[in-house]
């Protein structure tokens, strides 16, 4: 099963020396049931470009927590065993948990597929949307028009071999 795992650049440093992500469980997007209902219209690329941009969404929220970290979204799509997998709570209403899914074990960095990552052009966007992204998710609405600004660049593609090109 495909999921995407929000993060940043100094948390890229390490899963390259550790060679696997964090510790678990691993909170990630994906495709979920909750995802395909909610945008029943949408072909697979459509439903998994959503779940990435929740995963975009969540790398502010750990740029938030992480100021020593380059205003640069991350999301790292992975592979893993659908029995590692575990879906969002209940009944979910908020957008941001139809695609919200826990990894229970470990992702060797072999199971990394690919990276995503923003172009040094987003990053004003990006530094300002960090700043407020706690305001967005408690609603209000300038902080999320700054974290929509953030939003509106797209993610460059890397594969593996070129992330540690982004850390140096």
């Amino acid at each position: 099963m495909r999921v995407y795992l929000p993060s940043t650049l100094n948390e890229l440093a390490r899963i390259l020396r550790d060679r696997k992500l964090g510790s678990v469980p691993l909170t990630a997007y994906a495709v979920t049931p909750a995802l395909r209902e909610w945008y029943a219209s949408a072909d697979l690329e459509e439903l998994e470009y959503a779940a990435m941009s929740e995963a975009a969404k969540d790398s502010l929220r750990l740029l938030a927590d992480d100021p020593d970290a380059p205003s640069r979204r991350v999301v790292l799509a992975a592979e893993v065993p659908e029995d590692a997998v575990t879906y969002g709570a209940g009944d979910v209403v908020d957008s941001d948990e139809r695609a919200l899914v826990r990894v229970s074990q470990p992702i060797a960095f072999d199971r990394i597929a690919s990276g995503h990552v923003d172009d040094g052009e987003a990053e004003p966007d990006v530094r300002a949307a960090r700043a407020v992204v706690a305001a967005a998710d408690a609603g209000d609405e300038d902080a999320r028009f700054t974290v929509d600004g953030a939003a509106g660049h797209e993610l460059m593609w890397y594969a593996t071999q070129e992330l540690p090109h982004l850390v140096t």
